[in-house]
């Protein structure tokens, strides 16, 4: 017997028009006897496809045609499917239902403010390995709107560490994207942007106003200048998110309004310590030998960047919630850092680092640690002086031959 997924929202919006039948599209994965059913075609779907015909309260007195599916809608719970045999046979299926929004979403009460979320829309510039995990995980929270850009399209060397699959090989990222959101998030509004944003001022600042948060998940410093004199126009809230040489660590900046931009951070000798991850060959300079090139594009593993990629959405979800009653509201106050860092291995600028069985109150790896940017009085964005306000020290010497002169503020 085969098994129905029906989506419930679209059986309530079905029961509420005035329409006695419409077709819709079957969708099925052949020698799995699964099968989903929609009013609608559904944008980039797989499986088998065949016409599904859809009722109310009977069905109709000829059937001729086999291999559909006949939906026969009495109210929002009393649904039946059947499927027309080669010999013209009804066999009825099971029905199940896909969850509206609010089911969807129960379990998120009364730690996120689905309610709240449904309404907010997230930018997020870059649908890399950190992007792509980002707008997805979002998704999921019930992050309502979302604006995708990115004007790559997946590769081969991309799959390691990427959301999409080798089915996606070709395709453009933002397409993707868009459809792992909403295989998350049914009901979210996903617009797309398969462009470079520094060439593209006016829809820059459009989008930028539109948002309540941007997420810059791109790999150069070119993108995220740009980036950072939009938001200080719109005066909006932005997460930076990168990993260093081969995933071996990794950074997270906000910026918020009136605080420290990404110029500043670039000026502090934290940030300039960490090398650029290199991913592909065209971030290479023209002289790199072949067996240098080589070496230095090998990039992480995907569970290297899932840190940083866990404390983007973290805070991107305190941002988004700030201010309202939630389960994760202490942290608005918890994670009140401008920069953190972490390691995930022992290893070059990280050498010096203590081992993470015997750290004591030093600097280890895969701990998370915040530190506070000051404005640069003489950053070419936003015109102030920036260098690292230490707060309270971990240990009692700074790290040497490592973010020297720098103490890392609290562990989290």
């Amino acid at each position: 017997m085969k098994c129905i997924y029906i989506d419930k929202d679209e059986v309530l919006a079905y029961l509420n028009s005035k329409d006695r039948h419409i077709e819709g599209r079957s969708y099925e994965w052949e020698g799995e006897d699964v099968v989903h059913i929609h009013t609608a075609a559904q944008p980039h779907a797989f499986g088998c496809v065949a016409p599904a015909h859809w009722h109310k309260s009977s069905l109709p007195t000829k059937i001729s045609t086999p291999g559909q599916y006949h939906i026969i809608i009495t109210s929002d719970t009393e649904v039946k499917a059947y499927y027309v045999k080669d010999d013209l046979r009804l066999e009825e299926c099971d029905v199940n239902f896909i969850p509206s929004r609010e089911e969807m979403y129960s379990r998120s009460k009364g730690i996120l403010e689905v309610d709240i979320l449904s309404n907010k829309r997230v930018m997020i510039i870059g649908l890399g390995s950190f992007g792509s995990q980002i707008a997805i995980e979002l998704a999921k929270a019930g992050v309502g709107e979302f604006a995708l850009f990115d004007f790559d399209r997946v590769e081969l060397h991309n799959l390691a560490r990427h959301t999409c699959t080798i089915k996606d090989l070709g395709r453009l990222k933002t397409n993707a994207i868009k459809d792992a959101v909403i295989g998350k998030n049914k009901i979210a509004k996903v617009d797309l942007f398969p462009i470079n944003i520094t060439i593209h001022e006016d829809l820059m600042d459009e989008q930028v106003e539109k948002a309540d948060l941007i997420i810059c998940a791109t790999d150069n410093n070119a993108s995220r200048f740009y980036l950072t004199q939009c938001l200080l126009k719109h005066n909006k809230v932005a997460l930076f998110g990168r990993a260093v040489t081969r995933a071996e660590g990794g950074d997270v900046f906000r910026y918020r309004p009136g605080g420290p931009c990404y110029n500043c951070l670039v000026g502090s000798r934290a940030h300039a310590m960490a090398t650029e991850e290199i991913t592909n060959r065209s971030q290479l300079p023209a002289y790199v030998s072949e067996e240098d090139a080589h070496a230095m594009i090998q990039v992480g593993l995907s569970s290297d960047i899932e840190p940083v990629c866990n404390l983007m959405v973290k805070l991107a979800l305190v941002e988004l919630s700030r201010g309202k009653k939630s389960g994760i509201e202490s942290l608005e106050t918890e994670l009140d850092y401008d920069y953190y860092i972490w390691a995930n291995r022992r290893e070059r600028r990280h050498a010096v680092w203590a081992p993470f069985n015997n750290a004591k109150n030093q600097p280890t790896i895969l701990k998370w640690y915040g530190a506070r940017i000051s404005k640069d009085e003489n950053c070419p964005s936003c015109s102030a002086h920036a260098i690292l306000d230490l707060g309270e020290e971990l240990n009692t010497s700074p790290l040497e031959n490592n973010y020297e002169g720098i103490v890392l503020d609290t562990e989290y």
